[in-house]
């Protein structure tokens, strides 16, 4: 499974940048349990990310602005994973990118995922129309180097 998921994600990256002739971000979307060895998680959603901000801190950003919402700042997870799909295929790059984890009570039926979707994408799609989340930066990874 882990050859065929790679080189399908790589596939899929070259393809978006070479049909749009720009560096594409990447926005992958998880979900987290609501309990975790005797813990119960508070965050109704996470943004992980390395050392890149570009697409995290919007997202943290416009997020927070509904007060409803506790938004995890790598929470409930670190996104410094070296090794992961966003190591391997968008640090190491100089991709802008982020995972998204949403809490998965809030999404186990039909209207949830959809009312997460609706709220999602006005926020993917102002991201994607900032001026630098299409360039390649390299950032490194707090996982050493990249």
């Amino acid at each position: 499974f882990y050859r065929p998921y790679h080189d399908a994600v790589g596939a899929m990256i070259s393809s978006v940048a070479q049909a749009s002739g720009k560096a594409p971000f990447i926005f992958s979307v998880h979900s987290f349990t609501p309990r975790m060895q005797g813990f119960i998680r508070p965050w109704h959603v996470g943004i992980l990310w390395d050392r890149d901000d570009r697409v995290a801190r919007p997202l943290i950003d416009m997020l927070a602005e509904d007060k409803a919402l506790i938004v995890g700042d790598n929470e409930p997870y670190d996104g410094a994973l070296r090794g992961d799909t966003m190591f391997r295929h968008a640090i190491v790059n100089g991709y802008a990118h982020a995972l998204l984890e949403i809490r998965q009570d809030l999404i186990a039926d039909r209207a949830g995922a959809v009312q997460w979707a609706e709220r999602l994408a006005p926020i993917v799609d102002a991201v994607d129309r900032r001026a630098d989340i299409h360039e390649v930066k390299m950032f490194g990874s707090r996982t050493g180097p990249a």
